[in-house]
């Protein structure tokens, strides 16, 4: 296949998600204006963080008037669970300029990642086109995360109460959506099992803190249960 061709099967891939991800971009961009923050600010946060959950989370705390380094702290630590995507996506990248890999770190979403693993489950995506079929995904959601801003802070401005209207919940149906395709073994229950109930009995930890724990408990469960189900790695 072309170039081409690659980026446009990740774009078509990622196109269930994309529509998932058109509410929370209008809410995103309905709560910076309802928040007075302006359409340069709200613009400027979409296409230079590009990180939706970070963006939520450091819009709250701009609200609250939080000092810069909280800010920033806080929506590292909520970003954290990017090193497991990356270290997955590694082989697709690998053999590209350092430069390279770092423009495609940036496009690294739950989304994108979740767009383009299942492919190389199925044998269409390989090491010679993965990062092709990577950087269409991550073109199609960053052109949609982008628009759906600016159409959201110029709703949030004519359109009193947008920001109420439960928009937020595309987003959870949408991680819901990249969840279920991966529940076919008993390391992927298990794992969804122990995030499920870790992340609600640490969801009073600081700073995010419960999600980034419930994260390695989860990965660690996964990852014995898939030793146990091989044989010990024998």
């Amino acid at each position: 296949m072309t170039r081409w061709q690659d980026a446009k099967r990740g774009m078509v891939a990622s196109i269930p998600m994309i529509i998932g991800g058109v509410p929370f971009g209008l809410l995103f961009g309905s709560l910076a204006a309802a928040n007075g923050l302006s359409l340069g600010f709200a613009i400027a946060m979409s296409s230079i963080v590009f990180a939706g959950s970070a963006q939520f989370v450091a819009l709250g705390l701009i609200a609250a008037d939080a000092p810069l380094w909280i800010i920033v702290m806080t929506t590292f630590v909520v970003n954290l669970r990017h090193i497991l995507y990356a270290a997955d996506m590694l082989r697709y990248v690998k053999h590209l300029p350092l430069w390279l890999r770092g423009v495609m770190g940036f496009g690294l979403t739950d989304e994108t990642y979740a767009a383009v693993r299942p492919m190389h489950d199925m044998g269409s995506v390989n090491l010679d086109n993965g990062h092709r079929v990577y950087v269409g995904s991550f073109l199609a959601f960053y052109l949609m995360w982008n628009l759906t801003t600016v159409l959201g802070a110029l709703a949030g401005e004519y359109i009193p109460g947008i920001s109420e209207w439960g928009l937020e919940f595309a987003m959870v149906a949408t991680f819901i959506g990249i969840v279920t395709p991966y529940l076919k073994s008993v390391p992927y229950w298990g794992a969804f099992i122990v995030a499920l109930v870790a992340s609600v009995a640490l969801r009073e930890l600081p700073n995010n803190l419960g999600l980034i724990v419930a994260t390695v408990l989860a990965v660690l469960t996964g990852f014995v249960l898939d030793r146990q189900k091989n044989g010990g790695g024998k």
